[in-house]
């Protein structure tokens, strides 16, 4: 429920010594952005051969979500091919699905720009997701039993730890999982998709948007937490009001 672009204190969006993150001082060169192509990029890195565009979309995603990507900024397929070790087809094969989501635009003979997003869109999503997943949440607070709550946990707690260190991707990714926990006891897997696509399309960062703080992120992780007891406890009123309000909020 993550908006914004990056957030002061934020580690990069590649984790140390594992792929698809990259060290943990490492950015996204200037030599990546298009209008930088000619410098000579930073040394490669080795990257497992299978699943590779995978593997890339998911740093690209992780690096999107974190402000790593600047939004209106052009970035080239062969210079990020050469920062992940790779070469340029996986990236450009990965760019093309998140130019898919509308997360990136094609710039013929340059690469992709990040998409620039503003506060309306981002209500936009948030009207849109509350509209598919409050009814959803009420419907499932009334009929599953607690014990099928309580499992969800340790994909509450995940949330409030990448809150706790402010890790801005690993926060994205937990709190997805959550939401698509809570809404898959729903066993419509055609809903399941279409709100993760949302979701995921509402942690993009906006231009120029405020910086988000490690104790925002810990407020809208104890949402989830919140949510969990109430659930647990059938408490229908209390679930309703912890649902508008995470929606609204238009965090996530």
């Amino acid at each position: 429920m993550e908006q914004g672009s990056a957030r002061e204190g934020v580690r990069p969006a590649y984790a140390p010594g594992t792929f698809p993150h990259a060290p943990a001082d490492a950015r996204v060169p200037e030599q990546a952005r298009g209008e930088h192509t000619h410098s000579e990029p930073p040394a490669p890195r080795a990257v497992q051969r299978h699943s590779v565009r995978g593997q890339i979309l998911d740093a690209l995603r992780a690096a999107l979500v974190d402000g790593e990507l600047v939004p209106g900024q052009v970035y080239s397929a062969p210079a990020l091919g050469a920062r992940f070790g790779v070469s340029a087809t996986p990236v450009r094969e990965a760019m093309q699905r998140l130019a898919v989501e509308g997360a990136v635009e094609v710039v013929p003979n340059r690469g992709f720009r990040v998409s620039e997003r503003g506060p309306r869109e981002l209500a936009e999503l948030a009207e849109v997701r509350a509209l598919i997943e409050v009814p959803v949440m009420l419907r499932l607070a009334r009929t599953v039993p607690a014990h099928r709550w309580s499992v969800l946990r340790p994909l509450a707690d995940a949330t409030v730890a990448a809150a706790a260190v402010g890790d801005r991707a690993a926060y994205a990714d937990s709190d997805r999982a959550f939401h698509r926990a809570v809404l898959t006891l729903s066993g419509n897997e055609q809903l399941v998709t279409v709100a993760d696509e949302l979701h995921r399309r509402s942690q993009w960062p906006l231009v120029a948007g405020p910086a988000t703080r490690r104790a925002e992120l810990l407020a809208d992780a104890a949402e989830h937490t919140a949510l969990l007891d109430a659930l647990i406890a059938q408490d229908l009123t209390v679930v309703q009001a912890l649902v508008s309000e995470h929606f609204t909020g238009a965090d996530g």
